[in-house]
């Protein structure tokens, strides 16, 4: 049996096994240690936010190949921030207006296939999203969904910036639209929330064109489930900080930090459209200190690992004949192993849907993939999953059928 922590037993709240993977819904994934003692250390004094603010954005040029780098509470925060930067630059009366953007450019340009439910985010800072080409290439035609000549054409006076979701089989490729963006001088803002591992995805996107790249501080980093980070050009980062700080300050005796150095700004920043999705002192030290040994891991290592765990899954959940279990490497959403089951209703006492709802219910909960229960499949994803865990998760499973 699966003890749950004390904290939770005191509030009678059921843990879960996590065999999802990354997912905000079920806590993202467990923290660091180091990173939660930095956190409880954070907590013991006061410092001033943009100082511990321009600490972060050195770490994360330093560990991305950016210019400079913001945290904010999430991967989705900092998309809005990316927008708003987009919109407003330096001017603070665009600043103090978001998201109302009558008579303000604020069209962001994203291929349609790129789109979906997290450029909320994007919409948030008050962004209208133009989406071009077709979903072609993915219903079979064989035609690409989009081209950079349909990116191009949709290109306006009142553009922005141009949103990419990056995933391995995105299309056009990065560099591709981040060269015609630049000729038209447009940002590129990039979508990398769980894009990592490899950790070679921290310097990728900037290195093939991106100007602001989004990643979550906590999904592999293991950094706060409530932390995101943005590495990009030094002028859209100021503005998402312009955007994101409390700026409630008398001007008199406002000190800018070197943080903004090049703004020419008349006077102090409104408390901006970012302001709600501030982060404490905790959180960023947190982060810093997460990210500080992610770039050190050994992402052969690290894989190699939960390769290994989801054969033993695998070869585990092989025995029961209502099963038929496969190996995929996910290639569509990460680089981790992850275990296919698909499921013969007519030999299980069960449906997918009920097996894994089932799974849902107990206590602890536990978690499959079930983005495929329509096809009779669930997936077992090992990168969250303890040696311990995993065995209790097959085990509940077999009982199931």
């Amino acid at each position: 049996m699966i003890e749950r922590p004390q904290v939770y037993e005191d509030l009678d709240v059921p843990t879960a096994i996590n065999g999802v993977g990354t997912k905000t819904r079920i806590s993202g994934t467990l923290m660091r240690e180091e990173a939660a003692d930095a956190m409880r250390e954070a907590a013991t004094a006061f410092v001033r936010i943009s100082d511990l603010q321009g600490c972060a954005s050195d770490r994360i040029a330093n560990a991305t190949g950016a210019e400079a780098g913001y945290v904010a509470s999430g991967a989705a925060a900092c998309l809005t921030l990316a927008a708003a930067a987009c919109i407003a630059g330096d001017d603070l009366d665009r600043m103090a207006r978001l998201p109302e953007t009558e008579g303000v450019s604020d069209e962001i340009v994203m291929p349609r296939t790129h789109r979906n439910g997290y450029d909320h985010a994007l919409r948030a800072a008050g962004a209208t999203i133009v989406d071009v080409g077709n979903n072609d290439n993915t219903l079979g035609s064989g035609a690409s969904n989009v081209e950079l000549w349909e990116i191009e054409a949709a290109i306006s006076d009142e553009t922005v910036a141009i949103a990419y979701m990056e995933k391995p089989y995105t299309q056009p490729p990065l560099s591709d639209v981040a060269d015609l963006a630049h000729e038209y001088d447009i940002p590129v803002i990039v979508d990398a929330a769980a894009e990592l591992p490899p950790t070679r995805n921290l310097t990728r996107f900037v290195e093939e064109g991106a100007d602001l790249v989004a990643f979550s501080g906590g999904k592999a980093v293991r950094g706060p489930q409530s932390s995101g980070f943005l590495a990009g050009r030094d002028d859209l980062v100021r503005s998402a900080a312009l955007q994101h700080l409390d700026m409630h300050a008398v001007p008199e005796a406002w000190i800018p930090t070197p943080f903004f150095d090049g703004a020419d700004l008349p006077g102090t920043p409104r408390q901006g459209i970012g302001r709600q999705l501030k982060v404490g002192k905790e959180e960023l030290v947190g982060l810093i200190r997460a990210l500080e040994l992610f770039v050190e891991e050994d992402d052969e290592a690290v894989l190699g690992e939960w390769h290994e765990r989801a054969e033993r899954i695998a070869d585990a959940l092989d025995a029961a004949d209502a099963f038929a279990v496969s190996l995929t490497n996910a290639g569509k959403t990460d680089a981790v192993t992850t275990v296919a089951v698909s499921v013969d209703e007519d030999v299980a006492d069960t449906t997918t849907a009920e097996l894994v709802r089932g799974l849902r219910a107990e206590s602890p909960r536990v978690y499959v993939g079930a983005d495929d229960i329509h096809d009779s499949q669930f997936t077992v994803n090992p990168r969250c999953l303890t040696d311990d865990e995993a065995e209790y998760l097959v085990e509940r499973v077999l009982d199931r059928l």
